[in-house]
């Protein structure tokens, strides 16, 4: 008999790592950490699940019985994007517009390079067929569907055996009858076949941003839906008889069935998590500026948090192909623990974006890899101890990272420990640089932001990027290895709603436009209903722009009054703020025009419990010492992470570990213990920015 539920668990997969977290109902986070498992990434979530439940005294099964919700985070879609291994795909799209997704706008990702090769498509150009049918851009039909035509479509596809097909007619977005009617039909002739229609998928304006979109979704759809049933079947084959939710680009769950639908929601899924644990660490802080810099073995993702929000934004591109869903703001740079170190023909060292990953690994691994990686480099200096990686589960083989670091030594012509010294310094002068990509050159000031340290290879790295961005403090949570994990457990379900509603603002009826987010809402609660009955949440937002624009951003409407008569000037007043606020200036005598109305619709999931402040203890003693090489070789105190008592002050030079993670701290920054057992790291002032 089930009892009633104790935990809720946090799985984020990663390119080296699967994490796990589970929380009790007091608010006690337990933590592991496995090798991901990249044939098949289900079978890691089980194993971490095993290692999980014996950490907690407990069998898998009896864990699975007392968990209230799973919620995970995977990297499938991502992967099958970036590594061109989704679904055979065919698009079906009005007649005569079938090269849109090739043309894309006119533009290249490097507009001055004369010889750069144009992207890869998703859709080879035979398998992308014109259909005979038209929609003018008020929703009328100018030419009806053509069944002979569509037919003849099909037929081809079929032939041609796809695995998914994408349908995307112009203006769709106004009456999706078309697309409906086409779906009808393909499933008819192609049962099986995965369909991702452009009305569903992104019913708003903007042609290739809708045709783009919907061919990634029917791209990842197929791989990453029979990822979520195996892994539900797998789950439920365990012991686990409650719900699995799946962390969204936006930073809210779906069901699996929701996930599967809408696959390109999922393409960020993994960064999501840690910027839901960001904002969840922001809280407990009382700290609104944040840095969120998640350091893991395959990159490293970084954000913003200002004022306790994260930004969104609604056209990202992956691997080359524009996904114009609604998403979390997060740069991800390739350069993590298993960052493979390369010199060039030229002499110059390298480091990333190509990863040792799981499979082999680092060098230090033991597993068959032979390439110097950043965590080679990190045990060559005396960083990590052999001996207790991953609580002594793995241990390191010191001689195997020092025989891949000479190898870049020869090569550059000098001895061990200036090649790593070398690759640990391009590292973070990489990811420094992808802090300045999200702040400085977008007109914000890093020093007013403390650096949020997470993911299990940051803690020996943040400290140097925050010297090298003159930031004074860094914090590290004592989940800082699984942070992702335990983010995802603060999402809510939640389902975003758009639709195009385009106009002079000077024109619109103010009413009208009530009614439609009322609308946009009852669509939105009715899909949330299938799957909850819990409190619900709303926001309403806009995409404007002035009359001049090309491109729109996006307003949130908290606190207009819909009620007191026009609400549009309230609105124009919202998006002079805002264009203030992002570019310093506005224009309140210029038109602005009203592009895209959203609605966000979001059931609150039960809050995760406070995590319980540490008791009071006497300072930690220390665990060993070791060698540590800086400028020089400094022998450094070792303290064990889970043993420190608040308020206790570390001066480094030292090194603090846990089972999942170690934090070096260099002479002269203190890291001081808050209650709930986070380092608080305060950097000297006027610190030598390339300290190594």
């Amino acid at each position: 008999m089930r009892g009633i539920p104790v935990y809720r668990i946090g799985v984020d997969v990663g390119g080296t790592f699967t994490d796990l977290v589970a929380v009790d109902n007091a608010g006690k986070a337990t933590l592991t950490k496995v090798p991901s498992t990249p044939e098949d990434p289900s079978i890691g979530v089980l194993d971490g699940l095993r290692l999980l439940a014996e950490t907690l005294g407990m069998e898998r099964a009896a864990l699975l019985r007392e968990t209230e919700r799973v919620v995970h985070g995977t990297t499938v879609a991502t992967n099958a994007l970036l590594e061109h291994k989704g679904a055979r795909v065919g698009l079906l799209t009005t007649e005569g517009h079938r090269d849109v997704i090739e043309m894309r706008e006119g533009l290249k990702d490097d507009r001055y390079n004369l010889r750069l090769p144009p992207p890869e498509q998703l859709v080879p150009r035979k398998l992308r067929l014109g259909v005979r049918e038209r929609l003018r851009a008020d929703g009328r039909v100018e030419t009806p569907l053509d069944p002979a035509s569509l037919e003849r479509a099909v037929e081809v596809l079929k032939r041609e055996q796809v695995e998914a097909v994408a349908v995307c007619y112009l203006h769709a977005y106004r009456d999706p009858q078309h697309e409906l009617s086409t779906r009808a039909a393909i499933e008819r002739e192609l049962p099986g076949a995965y369909v991702s229609l452009s009305s569903e998928v992104l019913p708003q304006i903007k042609e290739y941003e809708r045709v783009s979109t919907t061919v990634v979704n029917a791209y990842v759809g197929p791989v990453l839906s029979h990822y979520l049933a195996r892994l539900e079947q797998r789950l439920a084959e365990a012991g686990y008889g409650g719900p699995t939710l799946i962390i969204q680009s936006h930073g809210g769950v779906a069901p699996i069935a929701d996930a599967g639908r809408l696959a390109a929601g999922a393409v960020l899924s993994g960064p999501a998590g840690g910027i839901a644990g960001s904002l969840h660490a922001a809280r407990l802080l009382g700290e609104g500026n944040l840095i969120p810099f998640d350091m893991g073995g395959t990159s490293t993702d970084i954000s913003l948090i200002v004022g306790g929000r994260p930004s969104l934004v609604t056209g990202r591109r992956v691997a080359g192909h524009t996904i114009a869903l609604n998403s979390l703001d997060i740069a991800s740079i390739g350069a993590g623990g298993g960052s493979i170190a390369r010199v060039d023909a030229g002499g110059i060292l390298h480091v990333g974006p190509q990863s040792a990953g799981a499979v082999p690994g680092p060098a230090c691994y033991g597993s068959g890899g032979t390439a110097a990686t950043v965590t080679d480099a990190n045990l060559v200096l005396g960083y990590l101890d052999p001996a207790s990686f991953l609580g002594g589960r793995r241990r390191l083989d010191r001689s195997a990272a020092e025989t891949a670091v000479d190898g870049i030594a020869a090569k550059l012509g000098i001895d061990r420990l200036a090649a790593a010294r070398g690759i640990h310094r391009v590292v973070n002068t990489t990811m420094a640089e992808g802090v300045r990509l999200v702040s400085v050159r977008r007109g914000v000031d890093p020093r007013h932001f403390a650096l949020l340290a997470f993911g299990g290879a940051s803690g020996l790295h943040a400290a140097e990027i925050a010297r090298q961005l003159d930031l004074s403090r860094v914090i590290v949570p004592r989940v800082a290895a699984v942070l992702s994990a335990w983010g995802m457990l603060t999402t809510d379900l939640r389902f975003e709603i758009a639709r195009t509603h385009i106009g002079d603002m000077r024109a619109l009826d103010g009413r009208a436009l009530k009614q439609l987010f009322e609308e946009m809402e009852a669509e939105g609660l009715q899909r949330l209903g299938a799957s909850f009955d819990g409190p619900v949440r709303t926001a309403r937002a806009v995409d404007m722009r002035y009359g001049e624009q090309v491109f729109e951003i996006a307003v949130p409407l908290d606190g207009v009054d819909w009620e007191a008569g026009d609400p549009l000037p309230q609105i124009i007043e919202r998006f002079q703020r805002r264009h203030e606020e992002l570019y310093t200036y506005s224009l309140p005598d210029q038109e602005t025009v009203l592009v895209n109305a959203r609605v966000a619709v979001a059931g609150l999931l039960s809050a995760l419990p406070q995590e319980p402040d540490l008791p009071a203890a006497p300072p930690a003693a220390l665990r060993s010492e070791r060698q540590t090489y800086f400028d020089d070789w400094v022998t450094c105190p070792v303290y064990d992470f889970d043993a420190l008592a608040p308020k206790q002050a570390i001066a480094g030079p030292a090194i603090i570990e846990s089972s999942m993670t170690t934090v070096l701290l260099r002479p002269g920054e203190v890291a001081s213990v808050t209650p709930l057992g986070w380092l608080d790291i305060i950097l000297p002032p006027g610190a030598t920015r390339m300290v190594m």
